[in-house]
């Protein structure tokens, strides 16, 4: 039992620091390669023994000490015990999603078989969109408990953006379950590792197309980064729902924007990518041209090449974000509406019919 224990906390703390590590990664290319594509210098100033490190020291140790040293201001008439909850509320959720992403099929040692998983659940599309409806809550109490009008309208418009994005997000995540026949994510990554034709990797992006646009939309939207970025907008509303938050509380909400950035990259990966899975490489090798080549030592290289694969994918959906976010420009809110409502929703709807039509008919 004690064992059992101990291996649920491990797989929970390391997804925990998987995420953070590329959370932290996404601040930096937030940072710096932003200033490659505007052709700016970046973070550079900060120093340890003289050693800037490309704006490593600037991201990952001067901007967080700077935040956490800053004082702890709350406004005079906001509602204390909700401004405080509302960045929690905002982080916690989020984090909370990665427990049902696998990061790995299973690691066998000292005869134990350890699905690398941190929460085995048989729901975890139910789950995640849970959590993600979480997060809305936190927007809304920051925009409301801050008695500040700039707070409550970012707030007012964050609650309806990501209340109507997630529409589509769900239908889009329907047409994924109809096509796998479950809502099990380790089960889906599995379904991936099979080929079409003996030689091509059985990715979810090959039966959803529309549906990984759609996804991928909706995920920017729900991340509330540009181009759809008008909870916050700064010309217009100072910071949004957390104008008057600083210190540790304004941190926390920039992190989960950043989380947030991470998950929907993780989800993309574990739907539409193959999550875990390298092509042709089974539990016992690579299966190339119907051979079996065995690994060396493959009862650990396996695991290690399928986490690293989970990563490497994860961290260049969450580069492919930053980009976006660096590229183009910030819708207005009329036409943030009409793209979540005219636009995502039909073709939400469209993608779902013929996806229930090919798996009615056998197809899938």
């Amino acid at each position: 039992m004690a064992i059992d224990v101990a291996i649920a906390c491990a797989k929970a703390v390391f997804m925990i620091l998987l995420v953070l590590q590329v959370m932290a990664l996404g601040v930096f290319f937030e940072r710096k390669v932003s200033a490659v594509i505007q052709d700016r210098i970046g973070a550079n100033r900060a120093a340890i023994f003289g050693f800037a490190g490309l704006g490593i020291i600037n991201t990952l140790v001067a901007d967080p000490v700077k935040f956490l040293l800053k004082e702890d201001v709350t406004p005079d008439g906001a509602d204390r015990f909700l401004h405080f909850l509302a960045p929690v509320i905002a982080v916690v959720p989020v984090v909370a999603a990665f427990a049902v992403v696998p990061f790995g099929d299973v690691l066998e040692a000292g005869g134990r078989i350890v699905t690398l998983q941190a929460a085995q659940l048989n729901v975890g599309v139910l789950y995640v969109l849970a959590m993600a409806g979480l997060g809305v809550y936190g927007v809304v109490l920051a925009g409301w408990a801050s008695n500040n009008r700039w707070s409550l309208l970012g707030g007012i418009r964050g609650s309806a953006q990501m209340i109507s994005y997630e529409i589509a997000m769900g239908l889009a995540l329907i047409g994924v379950v109809l096509t796998y026949g479950t809502l099990d994510l380790q089960a889906m990554v599995r379904q991936q590792g099979e080929l079409l034709w003996g030689w091509l990797p059985a990715w979810g992006i090959l039966y959803q197309p529309l549906g990984f646009l759609i996804f991928l939309v909706a995920g920017i939207a729900e991340s509330k980064r540009i181009p759809f970025d008008l909870p916050e907008s700064e010309s217009e509303l100072v910071a949004g729902y957390f104008t008057e938050y600083s210190g540790a509380k304004h941190l926390m909400f920039m992190m989960a924007d950043f989380v947030e950035v991470v998950l929907v990259a993780a989800l993309i990966t574990t739907f539409f990518f193959g999550g875990w899975q390298v092509p042709w490489l089974a539990r016992d090798g690579f299966h190339l041209f119907g051979h079996v080549y065995a690994l060396p030592a493959a009862w650990i290289v396996v695991p290690v090449l399928q986490v690293t694969s989970f990563m490497l994918k994860v961290v260049f959906f969450t580069f492919f974000q930053i980009v976006v976010r660096w590229t183009l420009p910030r819708f207005r809110y009329d036409q943030l509406m009409d793209l979540g409502w005219k636009v995502m929703l039909p073709l939400a709807l469209v993608n779902l019919l013929v996806t229930g039509g090919l798996v009615a008919a056998g197809v899938f």
